[in-house]
């Protein structure tokens, strides 16, 4: 089981490394940012208004993706330059693997918007949970929701061993929970949303963390590009801080909100029952020893391990120290 699982991870990565070099210096009139679907959040209220051309001074193009694994590769091959919102399990997983790239800011925390879902007529809670053993899951692995299901199983004492875990992107894994088809569910957003119509979560974000399973985005990108484009990486930073700043002025909420649920493919109110779990730390925070002033780093180290253990993947760095570039955000907090 594990070594299936290593196999099909690996090869989300496999390439990816030797594609690296694809991003080699472009004329840098336009730029591609990879971003989610159903994941709302304050940045694309400037995304629409068109705030990041008019900053950054180039044309910004806007691509979805399902996974953040799929935008590692979409990274790799040179297609993206900057990812808002990658999980940090996906980031760990294709630096792990020799993929150059750095976090350059903190998206969005959000521990009650990843998690796993029982299917309801199992009667599975917290206290029954031993009874997952030998029970399918649909889990998209190397994201945030693998790293929380092994976190969760091993608190647990659940074998993964003995489960069928099948490599299901949030989606498709809500549509097979929706349908009976697997046992467990695990992913974010509105995925996350239409499963708890149909099972219930074994812990809440408190729960969780308690656990130490942080739950936080990043906005990450090549090495090359950002040492290459370090004035317009800050550039992109100071807008979506700015944005950040808006959105937490309860005045703008009106204003913001229906651009951000069309932006987001959502209702209005999903959007704000979304929105409402997650926290958009400022660049101060950001800049704190709890994120990236040294608690970023530490996570990542604690996600590669717990990754190696589980057999998801070969090896983990020694460090993720140089992975994480201040650079762009410190700039931006002086802008």
């Amino acid at each position: 089981m594990k070594n299936s699982m290593k196999a099909r991870l690996m090869s989300a990565v496999a390439g990816v490394v030797m594609l690296s070099g694809a991003n080699a210096a472009q004329a840098m009139d336009e730029i591609t940012v990879g971003y989610f679907l159903e994941w709302p959040m304050p940045f694309q209220y400037a995304k629409v208004e068109g705030m990041y051309d008019e900053a950054l001074g180039v044309t910004v193009n806007w691509r979805a993706f399902d996974t953040g694994t799929a935008m590692s590769a979409a990274m790799a091959s040179g297609d993206v330059q900057l990812s808002v919102s990658q999980g940090v399990p996906p980031f760990v997983v294709a630096t792990s693997a020799g993929q150059d790239l750095q976090i350059v800011d903190v998206a969005v925390s959000y521990s009650d918007n990843d998690n796993c879902v029982v299917r309801t007529d199992l009667e599975i809670d917290k206290t029954s949970a031993g009874e997952l053993a030998g029970k399918k899951v649909a889990v998209p692995l190397g994201t945030a929701a693998h790293y929380g299901f092994l976190k969760q199983m091993n608190h647990f004492g659940v074998d993964i061993g003995t489960m069928e875990i099948v490599n299901m992107a949030p989606p498709e894994g809500a549509a097979a929970i929706a349908q009976g088809a697997v046992d467990m569910f695990c992913g974010w957003g509105g995925s996350l949303r239409r499963a708890k119509e149909h099972g219930n979560v074994l812990l809440t974000g408190a729960e969780k963390e308690e656990l130490g399973i942080l739950v936080f985005d990043v906005t990450s990108g090549p090495a090359s590009f950002i040492a290459e484009n370090p004035e317009m990486v800050a550039q992109f930073l100071k807008v979506t801080a700015d944005a950040n700043a808006m959105w937490a002025d309860s005045a703008n909420r009106d204003k913001m909100l229906p651009v951000i649920a069309k932006d987001s493919g959502m209702d209005v109110e999903a959007t704000a029952a979304t929105i409402d779990t997650f926290v958009f730390p400022t660049v101060e925070d950001q800049l704190s020893a709890k994120w990236l002033g040294g608690g970023a780093q530490e996570f990542m180290k604690g996600v590669a391990d717990v990754f190696v253990e589980a057999g998801s993947i070969d090896a983990a760095l020694d460090t993720y120290e140089s992975n994480v570039n201040l650079g762009p955000l410190q700039s931006a907090n002086g802008m």
